[in-house]
């Protein structure tokens, strides 16, 4: 593959028990776009569940990290330099503390504002001018430590909006793929 491919990329923590958790958000997604590129995933060398296929007619490449959240660079490291993508072409998948649940924001590079998964593939790539899809979690409530919020199963509540949800974060990395980060940006940020 070469620099015409798209590595789009959901964070989360492997295996059932952590399945629901928001800090699952970027799986969940990728789950939906796996879908729409009608196949499977299958593991890679990379250390990640890959399936390359084409979305909005271009090729990519969905990945999930087969490691912990914290260790995500690695295998995306792995990926991109196994694809050749660009970092340009690099989209990141995460849930989001700073953005309310029921909200997405899409942007080029940035810090990792404490999430360790984003710290691990920025200081793996030695850059961090990847593009994000936000996925709203928002704030723990009371006193709660965010990271035991994270790695909570999403409330009652939001599990009623989550499908929806999930499915409109799937739409937003498809518009950053087909139409660029301005243009998505218009359409998801508004509201």
């Amino acid at each position: 593959m070469s620099a015409d491919v798209w590595l789009v990329v959901g964070l989360g923590n492997p295996g059932p028990s952590y399945a629901g958790n928001r800090h699952n958000a970027g799986f969940m997604v990728l789950d939906v776009l796996a879908g729409r590129a009608g196949g499977r995933f299958k593991a890679h060398k990379a250390r990640a569940d890959v399936l390359e296929g084409r979305l909005a007619g271009a090729r990519v490449v969905l990945a999930k990290p087969r490691t912990y959240m914290n260790e995500s660079g690695g295998p995306v490291k792995a990926l991109r330099d196994f694809y050749k993508v660009p970092v340009e072409r690099l989209i990141v998948v995460h849930d989001e503390l700073d953005v309310p649940f029921g909200a997405l924001r899409l942007k080029r590079g940035g810090g990792d504002n404490g999430h360790n998964g984003l710290r691990s593939i920025t200081k793996s790539l030695g850059d961090k001018e990847y593009l994000r899809v936000r996925f709203g979690v928002g704030r723990p409530p009371g006193r709660m430590d965010a990271a035991a919020f994270v790695l909570k199963d999403f409330s009652a509540a939001e599990r009623k909006e989550l499908e929806f949800e999930v499915v409109r974060a799937a739409d937003a990395a498809e518009a950053l793929v087909s139409e660029g980060l301005e243009a998505a940006q218009n359409v998801f940020h508004a509201g």
